[in-house]
């Protein structure tokens, strides 16, 4: 599940519910998602292997969508989350929504 789905989907991972931040990928995404929700503070949950692996948060009210586009989240040196650092399409964090 990409940014543009937009959808606020609560699951349960593991027994646990949780609010879906993305479905059906690979290790390497499931990795950077979850460094960067944990710097924000977020208890993160993922379950499957290989590239089906499902991640979530505990926070039943987050919304990765409003999150990234409200720049809510940020790295761990602290600069704010662009939609394209989200997407791993740059590592460089600026505000690039509305040149797009």
């Amino acid at each position: 599940m990409s940014l543009n789905k937009g959808k606020h989907i609560v699951e349960e991972i593991k027994g646990i519910r949780c609010t879906i931040v993305e479905k059906g990928i690979s290790q390497t995404r499931a990795s950077f998602l979850q460094d960067l929700l944990k710097t924000n503070g977020f208890e993160v949950i993922t379950d499957g292997e290989d590239d089906k692996i499902t991640i979530g948060v505990t926070d039943l009210v987050f919304n990765p969508v409003i999150a990234v586009y409200q720049m809510r989240l940020k790295t761990k040196d602290g600069h704010k989350v662009s939609p394209a650092y989200w997407e791993q399409r740059t590592t460089i964090c600026k505000d690039e929504y509305w040149e797009v």
